[in-house]
């Protein structure tokens, strides 16, 4: 062992997941001696001696007891030099650990690192069951492509982003976007740096899953088996987006927790001694050479039967297989609805066990508890009325304007319509205020039953007789066909519906502010015309569409009118598909 070892400690800090209040993973950071060489900046320029370190940090967690994953510090250059990181494999191995129990936390400088390599070596370490993690996102040189192209199973967020998160609009923003790129590649969030409870707030506000930080626990010597968390605040739950789509609810990875595993072969006495010596542990999973989950052991259930008459005698030497049941899994893809559906199919005896979580190899990479489901369920709910309109029971603005947004980012062409009652006033003074609120009712359910048909399709209650229905360019046509071309008899009369309509290209506009207000001109035009009526335009164009709806008596024809233009020009040529 060379002699600067003997100059360098371990100290671990927890990884805390937000929704759970549990301690996900141990982080393992190098600490030198004061007047020590310093090792770090030496592993930066010698991939050998970074891999070397990483061997290290592996073995100074088998001393600390503990089942919990590890985070592994290794610089990108190092990853892009050494694919298979020998020294790191071997130590898994020796100390009895699974690489899919490992996170590679990949270091800048990303400059230095050849891309094409990393991207190679990263697939390498994949296919051996490590998970990888972009470290210090946001105050760093990895670029935004090489991000998206490592598609990482974590991205931790700089704890310089941390700072001000409450306050800062462009903070909040940074943060935004990396959770929509965990989203979209199917990592999760993680942040450091968190020292105060009002940042802790606004990491939760934010969508954070996983952080660190001195106000849970500093890094120390000795793993902290507990965490401090501030009781003020709720877990932070995406819940689903409309009332009217199947339930998605939050990601099972946003709950993931540490699995407890044993080799097929382990005897009966070996689990429980697993189980006894670590309390906290609700059951143990059996998995084969691959880490594949092949029997389920409940905690309960199994020290019951060793606890019986003879029952020691019986089973402690013979193989736990037989006290065993057949596993629960779920995808690391699966949302917590889909725990909730799995863990139904099985007997009532089995509601308390916990559910593997596998990836797309079936090695497991964690479990879930059902009490973290329903809480995070049933806060979602909450959550979720809370932003739906008392009336029509829709979404209000919050919702369309953020999948607008997304569209927006992901290059995709989309149409967003402004709907409303044409002389709503009166209404509610001819028919009176019930008969008004009935009407709204009614248009709110027609939405959401058209719009559960529709795909990609999103409704909102703006309020009032007001509504938003956003959908691809040429999926309008039902909408129309169920709102325009109907009779909406209010008090023996009939009432009209108005539908201006802006259909933004790829690029057109930068968000859905430019869109909402490329629409408002839209939406003064459909009401000037009798009856019901539907305008289309584009961000930006003189001309306009009437797909419904005459022209006004006293009016022009619609045409281009006789020299400059005073406002928008209609047209009856097509601009939408």
């Amino acid at each position: 062992m060379p002699a600067w070892t003997d100059q360098l400690r371990f100290a671990f800090q927890p990884v805390v997941n937000l929704s759970t209040g549990s301690i996900a993973a141990l982080e393992t950071l190098a600490r030198p001696e004061p007047g020590a060489v310093d090792v770090l900046t030496s592993a930066r320029r010698c991939p050998d001696l970074d891999a070397e370190l990483a061997a290290l940090a592996v073995r100074a967690a088998a001393h600390q007891e503990t089942l919990l994953p590890l985070h592994i510090n290794v610089f990108a250059t190092t990853v892009a030099e050494l694919p298979r990181l020998t020294s790191l494999g071997k130590a898994v191995h020796d100390i009895g650990r699974r690489p899919w129990e490992i996170t590679l936390d990949l270091v800048g400088p990303f400059t230095h690192a050849p891309h094409a390599a990393l991207l190679e070596s990263v697939s390498v370490l994949r296919d051996e069951g490590y998970r990888i993690c972009a470290d210090g996102v946001g105050d760093g040189d990895l670029p935004l492509r090489l991000l998206g192209e490592l598609a990482p199973d974590l991205v931790k967020l700089d704890a310089a982003l941390c700072a001000r998160l409450d306050t800062d609009r462009g903070r909040q923003a940074a943060v935004a976007a990396m959770r929509q790129l965990c989203e979209r590649v199917g990592g999760l969030l993680a942040i450091e740096g968190v020292e105060t409870e009002r940042q802790y707030a606004a990491v939760r506000d934010a969508g954070v899953q996983l952080a660190q930080g001195h106000l849970f626990a500093p890094p120390a010597r000795r793993p902290a088996t507990e965490v401090y968390l501030p009781r003020a605040v709720r877990p932070a739950v995406s819940g689903p987006a409309l009332p009217y789509r199947p339930p998605s609810g939050p990601p099972v990875t946003q709950f993931l927790q540490p699995a407890a595993l044993l080799p097929m072969s382990a005897s009966a006495g070996a689990v429980r001694s697993h189980l006894i010596g670590f309390p906290g542990v609700s059951g143990v999973l059996l998995v084969d050479t691959d880490g594949v989950p092949v029997r389920a052991i409940g905690r309960d259930r199994f020290l019951l039967s060793l606890s019986g008459r003879y029952g020691h005698a019986l089973y402690a030497d013979r193989p736990a297989l037989r006290l065993a049941d057949r596993p629960r899994t779920v995808g690391a893809d699966a949302t917590a609805w889909q725990v909730l559906d799995v863990i139904a199919e099985g007997g009532r005896d089995r509601t308390a066990d916990e559910v593997a979580v596998v990836d797309e190899r079936g090695r497991c990479i964690g479990v879930v508890h059902l009490a973290d489901i329903l809480r995070a369920l049933a806060e979602s709910r909450v959550e979720e009325a809370a932003r739906l309109n008392p009336l029509t029971r829709l979404p209000g603005s919050d919702e369309v304007n953020g999948e607008v947004d997304r569209r927006i980012a992901e290059g995709r062409a989309f149409a967003l319509s402004w709907l409303d009652v044409d002389g709503f006033k009166q209404v509610n003074d001819g028919a009176g205020f019930a008969a008004g609120d009935e009407l709204i009712r009614a248009v709110g359910r027609t939405l959401a039953e058209v719009a559960a048909g529709v795909p990609a399709s999103w409704v909102g209650h703006i309020g009032g007789d007001d509504f938003l229905v956003l959908t691809e360019p040429d999926g309008l046509e039902p909408f129309t066909a169920a709102l325009l071309d109907v009779v909406w008899p209010v008090g023996g009369r009939p009432v009209t519906l108005s539908l201006a309509t802006v259909v933004c290209p790829p690029g057109s506009v930068p968000g859905h502010r430019a869109a909402a207000a490329a629409l408002a001109p839209l939406k003064k035009e459909a009401k000037a015309l009798p009856g019901a009526s539907w305008v289309v335009g584009r961000p930006g164009a003189a001309r306009t569409e009437i797909r419904r709806g005459a022209t006004a008596p006293g009016k022009p024809p619609a045409g281009p009118p006789e020299g400059p233009p005073a406002g928008p020009e209609s047209t009856t040529q097509p601009l939408l598909p």
